[in-house]
């Protein structure tokens, strides 16, 4: 299980596609890298969000713009350990940090646009 988190445009409403592609890579991902602005992220991860977040987790970010959500990941990224594996799938602090590096950085290439998932 996963959530798929994708930057919107404000205007079309549409997953946000760059004019380059990125290497950022979640649960899933696509070899050669992927133009949309989207990330899969596991459940996994869950606990620390809710640490970090509250109830709502990694979910919060949902209708924020890229600008509101920036300096809330900051403070969840300053928040977590830097204990990453080499497993994507292991449920670590420094793993749900990354994926929350991934974000941020979708975030400040698109600060306009808006966070959605499922």
């Amino acid at each position: 299980m996963s959530w798929d988190i994708d930057l919107i445009d404000p205007i079309t409403r549409e997953t946000i596609v760059f004019d380059f592609k990125h290497h950022m890579r979640g649960a899933t991902y696509k070899l050669g890298g992927d133009d949309n602005a989207t990330l899969n992220v596991t459940y996994n991860y869950s606990p620390f969000y809710k640490k970090v977040f509250g109830e709502k987790g990694i979910t919060i970010l949902y209708g924020m713009t890229g600008a509101e959500a920036i300096p809330l990941l900051n403070d969840a990224i300053s928040k977590l350990k830097d204990d990453a594996t080499n497993n994507y799938f292991d449920p670590t602090e420094g793993n749900a940090k990354r994926a929350l590096c991934q974000l941020r950085a979708l975030a400040q290439l698109r600060p306009d646009g808006i966070f959605d998932g499922d």
